[in-house]
């Protein structure tokens, strides 16, 4: 993932993101701040298929999972397309989701791991997403952060392998990192 700030000479904005190449990359804000990451790898895209099925199972009527990209636009300064997420149906226009979703999911790239470790962890959390996942495809990890009541993120779950996460939020949904990627190659990238 790369930071660019191109010529301008003012922070980017969401109408900004209109004028970007349609050319595979995902382009998103952060407070002002235009981060460009290529197309995923094939283990990222299965992890993702996966997880969206998995949650797509489960998921309560007044909810919907949505998967990249889709944006989650809180300002005119920011707006990010996490890996999935889960909203409330109310919350969804047809273009985006002006707040935060209940759940926000990155998936790890190794072009993205330290925006998605920190960056985008820091915004969701002041955006107020009361869950945040974390997938290492390779290391085949979940680690799991949920709002505490003061608004700060706490590490509530660590599993691996074929190690069960019983997920209550947003909603009750079994995640086993191993499953996420039957089928692919241990070397498959």
């Amino acid at each position: 993932m790369t930071t660019t700030s191109a010529s301008y000479a003012r922070p980017f904005t969401v109408g900004d993101l209109e004028s970007m190449p349609d050319d595979g990359r995902r382009y998103e804000l952060l407070d002002g701040v235009l981060l460009v990451s290529p197309a995923p790898l094939r283990r990222h895209q299965r992890v993702c298929g996966r997880l969206f099925m998995v949650l797509e199972q489960s998921c309560p009527g007044t909810m919907e999972v949505l998967i990249a990209p889709f944006a989650v636009q809180p300002s005119n300064s920011t707006e990010l397309q996490p890996d999935l997420l889960v909203a409330r149906e109310q919350d969804l226009t047809e273009r985006n989701l002006p707040a935060a979703p209940m759940l926000a999911i990155e998936v790890l790239s190794p072009s993205t791991a330290l925006f998605d470790l920190n960056l985008k962890k820091a915004a969701y959390e002041r955006m107020g997403v009361v869950s945040y996942w974390i997938v290492d495809p390779l290391e085949l990890v979940l680690t799991v952060f949920e709002l505490d009541p003061k608004g700060n993120y706490q590490q509530v779950a660590l599993v691996k392998g074929a190690e069960a996460f019983e997920a209550q939020r947003p909603y009750p949904v079994r995640i086993v990192p191993a499953e996420l990627v039957a089928r692919l190659p241990s070397s498959g990238g």
